[in-house]
């Protein structure tokens, strides 16, 4: 039996369990099954579903029970040894990257190819669950990244109470203090931030910017206290710096800026003249590059809910006077009222109502491109864009379940899904970035 780490002392043992089924610290035999959204595998034990992490699909593997109990729908598990394993399980490169270790990284057991299956995998699943579809999917690597460390470019380290930096633990708030971080970027080691303690602060931030030196901000810190950094982006379509806080919000892998503005160009195929909108549109990475694309006599309209982002694109999209910053939440500008705090049901049942839409907003538009939060458009923002008659609508995507419950959406208002990709821009986690286009439905 290969150990994947040791197993709790003093468990009731494998199998075991108090009076009425598995709880905490009870020992789990599983079959592992498929793949799940979320950085763990499912397995089942007493009739219940066994959300087991650090498995692949198709081994088997004696699990510690980590959260639920008796009464309970389903359970938490860490695979703690493995009885027969997978083709393509590795030993982690990073020491911490374990059961009952750092949380940050939920895959470096797993040969980085299959890595990119699984994720494409979880994909697949979601948009078929949740969207009714059945598609192929295939996730990339981004360049710079193959082995799967050194990518990340932006670090929130977390603190203990004695002031040493590390990572929370899976689903907890005690810090792992950590003396490395195998996928930070080289550069975020080399600031000596582990190698010293903070006292007093919260959090460290550690930004490696494409221009300049990397960067420490200690938390809290607000946007206007953090230096400014700039990010340059040289896409085949666009060659630009821009200029944000260090705690402002940009990829954190060093080529996924321009692979994803790349990704979105090719889909959505801005042209001349064409009136585009951009929302969540950040520090104004995606309106730079249809700005450029339709040129003097197009024009686009960028919304952005975080008022210092807001300003930062209003700066970066200088040099393209016909791209417009609208600063506020994109319902709003729409004038769709936000959703009150109801049942599912009664949600299901009743059509937001509409307010007074932004007048910066035009009443129609060629290409509206979307990059929402992990928690995704919503159904209201989605009809507003169908409301748009856009010939297209380029969606870029950090959370799967929400991207295909928006495809839904967008699907009862006129528009199919007609281009995927998905992108490795996280490796040795489970998260994926999609872009996916959708244009009318003949």
């Amino acid at each position: 039996m290969a150990d994947a780490a040791a197993a709790p002392a003093g468990g009731p043992g494998v199998g075991g369990g108090a009076v009425g089924g598995p709880g905490v610290g009870d020992l789990l035999d599983l079959e592992v099954g498929r793949v799940a959204h979320g950085g763990h595998c499912v397995a089942r034990a007493d009739g219940r579903v066994v959300f087991v992490r650090h498995a692949i699909p198709g081994e088997r593997v004696t699990a510690v029970v980590t959260e639920g109990g008796e009464g309970d729908r389903f359970l938490r598990a860490d695979a703690v040894a493995v009885l027969d394993g997978s083709a393509d399980r590795v030993p982690p490169p990073c020491p911490h990257a374990v059961p009952g270790g750092c949380g940050g990284c939920d895959l470096q057991h797993v040969a980085v190819p299959r890595q990119r299956t699984l994720k494409a995998e979880v994909v697949r699943e979601q948009l078929a669950r949740l969207a009714g579809l059945d598609l192929d999917v295939t996730v990339e690597p981004l360049p710079g990244s193959e082995d799967g460390l050194g990518w990340r470019t932006r670090v929130e380290l977390a603190l203990d109470p004695a002031g040493r930096p590390g990572l929370h633990r899976h689903r907890s708030h005690e810090v792992v203090p950590l003396d490395r971080c195998l996928i930070a970027a080289p550069e975020v080691l080399g600031t000596g931030v582990l190698e010293r303690g903070w006292p007093g602060e919260q959090a460290v931030d550690v930004v490696v910017p494409s221009v300049g030196e990397p960067v420490v901000v200690t938390v809290p810190s607000g946007d206007a206290d953090a230096p400014r950094v700039i990010e340059r982006v040289d896409a085949q379509r666009l060659h630009a710096d821009f200029e944000l806080s260090a705690r402002g919000f940009w990829q954190v892998h060093r080529a996924a800026a321009a692979t994803l503005t790349d990704a979105v160009l090719d889909m959505v195929r801005p042209a001349a003249g064409e009136r585009v909108l951009d929302l969540y549109a950040g520090v104004g990475l995606f309106a730079a590059a249809l700005a450029e694309a339709v040129g003097e006599d197009g024009r686009v309209v960028a919304v952005e809910s975080d008022r210092a982002a807001a300003a930062w694109a209003q700066s970066n999209l200088g040099r393209w006077p016909w791209a417009h910053v609208l600063a506020g939440r994109v319902d709003d500008a729409f004038g769709v009222a936000r959703p009150a705090r109801r049942g599912p049901a009664e949600r299901r049942r009743t059509r937001p109502r509409r307010l007074h839409r932004h007048p910066l907003l035009p009443p129609s538009a060629d290409v509206v491109v979307l990059d929402p939060t992990r928690t995704g458009a919503g159904r209201a923002v989605v009809e507003a864009i169908a409301d748009l008659a856009p010939r297209a609508v380029g969606y870029v995507a950090c959370d799967p379940a929400a991207l295909a419950r928006d495809t839904a959406y967008l699907a009862a208002g006129g528009y199919a899904l007609t281009g995927l990709r998905a992108f490795d821009a996280f490796p040795m986690t489970h998260h994926v970035e999609c872009v996916a286009l959708f244009t009318p439905r003949t």
